[in-house]
């Protein structure tokens, strides 16, 4: 019923927001007569910001045209290389017409980002994937709404995001490839390279990590804290609603967007209240540089995605509440989760100094359960007065993160680990079994 009442009131809201935008525009186009009264631009600011309060926040295009190569322009197509009812795995082609710049290219190591599923669009990772692209092939998972998968099409459990990842992993290049896992799906990426390594299959030359929740025990923070203090019934019972009947999701059990945001939002209210007020300020002053920086970051920030009941529920259960991976005790359709079993990848784990969303620690924790990996093929990196997102986006990641992420890839991409085994396909359930499993 929650998710009805919401509906219900975006679509009460939608009118007053587009009147309030077509009212600010009176208020501030030189060519109105409203724009030459006293205190125009205050009415012209405050309609414009409860426009942007009351309105619906779609999902945002990631609009990377092209990307600097060797000081060279090249252009960007963004493809769609595999389309999975809850995935698609898209690939940035770039196009050049110069030959040297072509050959460079060509040569660049393939890297795979798997964006969280975790609230947000992959295009969060905007800025990740275009300072990537500048020397390297990018692929990156771009996870689809929950409510826009037909009921039909049936459940999606942690399990089957781990099968996504291992099958993404193989197109993008199996053995010769890098990945790069960015929050929550450090966990599910550690533990699908796992399961090729177990099964003789060749993983990635290397896998970074980024401010994860591998082991939830550390450090602790609010969001760790919720989850591992709440019973998984309470989970069922208060995040987990229909969707209505509006979407071609109808009827498909997840857990909302806007309750997700609503969540974000309560992390840090004065933040939040403070930035909207700078932003009236900003369109009174007639900064209008400010004010497109403040609408580009709440164009992404608002725009939130539902998560499939199945996977986010799983997720509860294993990452935060039964600590399955770092006890040891996971399995995904009946084969044992095994970091120690990873030899050939490299492996890079990243934390921010100040992450109030994964703790100190927490990340890092992969290290020691890649027992076998060298450990001079092991590194960690704490960024510096960083918190969540500036290891991923933002100034310290391009001038901090990143080159450390450069340097990692480019030395195991010149210099692979011991080659693994010839690859072969990762043991699955019988289709009985998983038939059940999803029943």
């Amino acid at each position: 019923m929650l998710y009805q009442l919401f509906e219900t009131q975006r679509a009460l809201m939608s009118p007053f927001s587009e009147f309030a935008a077509a009212s600010a525009k009176l208020y501030s186009h030189p060519l109105s007569p409203l724009a030459h009264t006293p205190m125009a631009q205050r009415m012209s600011a405050g309609l414009d910001l409860m426009h942007r309060l009351a309105k619906d926040y779609e999902k945002p295009e990631f609009e990377i045209k092209s990307v600097e190569v060797d000081g060279v322009d090249v252009a960007v197509q963004e493809l769609v290389a595999l389309e999975k009812p809850f995935c698609r795995l898209l690939r940035f082609k770039r196009y050049t017409d110069d030959p040297a710049v072509l050959a460079k290219m060509k040569d660049q190591p393939t890297v795979l980002v798997v964006a969280p599923l975790s609230g947000h669009h992959a295009t969060l990772l905007r800025d990740t994937v275009k300072q990537l692209l500048k020397d390297h092939k990018v692929y990156i998972t771009d996870w689809t709404d929950a409510r826009m998968v037909p009921l039909d099409v049936g459940p999606f459990h942690l399990d089957d995001y781990i099968h996504y990842v291992q099958e993404f992993i193989r197109h993008a290049g199996g053995a010769d490839s890098h990945v790069i896992s960015v929050c929550q799906p450090t966990v599910p990426v550690l533990a699908a390279i796992s399961l090729m390594a177990s099964a003789g299959e060749a993983t990635p030359r290397s896998m970074t990590m980024m401010g994860g929740p591998i082991d939830a025990r550390k450090s602790p923070t609010a969001v760790n804290n919720l989850a591992m203090n709440r019973s998984y019934s309470w989970f069922e019972t208060n995040v987990i609603y229909r969707v209505p009947t509006n979407f071609p999701g109808a009827g498909r059990a997840v857990y909302p967007g806007f309750l997700q945001h609503t969540g974000f939002v309560a992390m840090n209210p004065d933040r939040h209240l403070t930035s909207h007020y700078d932003y009236f300020l900003d369109l009174v002053r007639g900064d209008d540089d400010s004010a497109e920086s403040h609408r580009k970051f709440y164009d992404e920030y608002n725009a939130v995605l539902d998560m499939p009941a199945e996977y986010y529920l799983d997720t509860i259960k294993t990452v935060f509440q039964d600590f399955a991976l770092v006890n040891g005790t996971w399995q995904v359709d009946g084969a044992l989760v095994r970091p120690q079993d990873i030899k050939t990848t490299a492996v890079l784990t990243i934390e921010g100094e100040l992450d109030d969303i994964s703790g100190a620690g927490q990340t890092q924790a992969a290290l020691d359960l890649c027992a076998n990996v060298p450990g001079q093929h092991k590194y960690h990196y704490e960024a510096k007065g960083a918190g969540h997102y500036g290891i991923f986006s933002g100034r310290r990641w391009r001038d901090h993160v990143y080159p450390e992420v450069l340097a990692f890839i480019a030395k195991y991409d010149a210099k692979p680990l011991n080659k693994a085994p010839a690859p072969v396909p990762a043991k699955r359930a019988p289709a009985a079994k998983r038939a059940a499993r999803k029943a």
